[in-house]
């Protein structure tokens, strides 16, 4: 019955001269992620997006729901700009709805008609136009009673430039800005429940995503390997193809655990995770890192683990989770998809060598001493060099 998919945005609508860029990165990223579906072409008007339905109609909707920009969406019906058109396509509307609803003849549905007249050269007014087409309703279905404040059925009509636009339906989308705006981050993911959850995060803003994961093979087993793969590949789902650098870390890990002392091992490790992140951003040309960690969440997440960790980058380092609680990033989780991945029994390297009483205010200048012990520059190059890329997503 649908003839397109009328996609509307928030954010975006706010930009100013710049505004061309963002609805053009929306319609490509709609594009795409349609593509495999035959659908490769996305129209664009003024304010809004319409993609034709030319594959099932729930496959299409379900992949909208994961596009960052879109505000919100609707299933239409378009017609011509003639008076007689409108009020036979609201009719085939309503018929349908009563039918899905399984409303009788002699049952009740409250209604309400609501006409947005873009185009001032209709020569009905908004308000003509609500009073003619709920009287035809009206006369056609004796099921129908008129209610403006909570109708339980909203039969909307868009008068626009060269078409009009009927439907009952506003589907939510995720919001935000579309994946690429913003420019590219590299994201630090583990197996864990918040860096996946952080990388959303950070997609919803627009930046795309690249991700660093580090890897203790053989203290830490291939299936744990594959189950950030699977991450990855949820997050592509939400902005497109994920790239993961698998970074060989064993040779790091045992060489903090033999020449550094416990208590700061924890923090040493994260400060050669972020050196390694931002060598890979260099590489791939990304502006800033980004990382789950959760202010005051475990021993690395303090103030000033987090100062010792930061002073050994020049990147950013984005922390989109610093002040949620973990219930807050689990119920994300599951909304996104991620949690049943994260919480399968593979142990990523961040388990590896753990001190019992790991230092939480940990001294900038006793770090830096410490890590004096380590042959730093060969440790870099070998773990850069055994870093397998590995292309998540479609």
């Amino acid at each position: 019955m649908y003839d397109l998919l009328l996609i509307r945005y928030g954010e975006i609508g706010t930009k100013g001269k710049n505004r061309h860029v963002f609805e053009q990165r929306l319609q490509a990223n709609i594009a795409a992620a349609l593509r495999d579906l035959g659908i490769d072409e996305v129209e664009r008007a003024y304010t809004r997006l319409y993609v034709p339905v030319k594959a099932d109609l729930e496959e299409i909707i379900q992949r909208l729901q994961k596009v960052f920009g879109i505000a919100s969406f609707s299933p239409v019906m378009r017609v011509p700009l003639e008076v007689e058109a409108i009020e036979e396509a609201a009719v085939k509307l309503v018929a349908e709805s009563l039918r899905e609803r399984r409303i009788s003849p002699k049952d009740k549905l409250t209604f309400k008609v609501i006409t947005h007249r873009a185009n001032k050269g209709f020569p009905l007014t908004s308000p003509e136009m609500n009073k003619r087409l709920g009287a035809c309703l009206l006369r056609k279905y004796p099921q129908l009673t008129v209610d403006v404040h909570q109708p339980q059925l909203s039969v909307e009509v868009e008068i626009r430039e060269h078409y009009t636009y009927i439907y009952s339906e506003r589907i939510p989308g995720v919001g935000g800005l579309p994946v690429g705006v913003s420019g590219k981050g590299v994201l630090l993911l583990s197996g864990g429940i918040d860096s996946p959850v952080a990388g959303y995060q950070m997609m919803k803003r627009g930046v795309e995503i690249t991700a660093v994961h580090f890897h203790s093979y053989p203290f830490t087993s291939e299936r744990a390997k594959e189950k950030v793969l699977d991450l990855a590949k949820v997050l592509s789902s939400y902005g497109g193809p994920v790239p993961v650098h698998v970074v060989h870390f064993t040779e790091i890990q045992k060489a903090i655990n033999e020449h550094c002392p416990p208590k700061l091992m924890v923090t040493i490790m994260r400060r050669m995770m972020l050196r390694l992140a931002e060598a890979v951003a260099q590489r791939e040309r990304a502006a800033a890192l980004i990382t789950g960690e959760s202010l005051g969440q475990v021993a690395s997440q303090t103030m000033e683990s987090i100062a010792a960790t930061n002073a050994v980058v020049r990147l950013p380092v984005f922390r989109p989770l610093i002040g949620f609680d973990k219930t807050e990033i689990v119920d994300l989780a599951e909304r996104i998809g991620t949690y049943s991945i994260s919480i399968q029994p593979y142990e990523d390297c961040c388990t590896i060598f753990v001190p019992r009483h790991p230092e939480t205010h940990p001294k900038l200048a006793e770090v830096e001493r410490a890590e004096e012990r380590l042959p730093m520059e060969e440790l870099m190059e070998e773990a850069l060099a055994r870093t397998e890329v590995v292309v998540c997503g479609k």
